[in-house]
């Protein structure tokens, strides 16, 4: 359904160190820099950007946004958050744990990245 994700970065190197340390838990390589300056992540079919605006103006988190992240065990959802917190990002919501509702069972991890953007880490229970 998506080809790919761009989010807004203000310090692109913080932003940078931090999806370098999530991502490359999940097996994703280093981002790479393209000429215009955004980095790039490619893993299992699905693309990352990080930008400064285009605008010019600050970058911003989206307001009801969150982006999620697959991951295949609660093992690697912790170590995902943990490479968070250590590379700049911050914890949010509920610890890392197994969520109930609407006739689903789901292990989330919440986090905000350098620039406030709301991600997540998700696996089906």
């Amino acid at each position: 359904m998506f080809s790919h994700v761009m989010l807004g970065a203000d310090d692109i190197d913080a932003s940078k160190k931090f999806y370098d340390a999530t991502l490359g838990v999940l097996g994703a390589k280093p981002g790479v820099i393209d000429p215009k300056g955004r980095v790039i992540y490619m893993n299992n079919g699905g693309m990352l950007l990080l930008t400064k605006p285009i605008d010019g103006q600050p970058a911003s988190c989206g307001n009801g946004s969150t982006i999620g992240f697959a991951v295949k065990s609660q093992e690697e959802a912790d170590a995902w958050h943990e490479a968070g917190i250590a590379n700049g990002g911050t914890a949010i919501e509920d610890p890392p744990g197994i969520r109930e509702g609407a006739g689903m069972k789901l292990y989330l991890a919440y986090l905000r990245d350098p620039a406030d953007n709301k991600i997540c880490a998700l696996m089906r229970v």
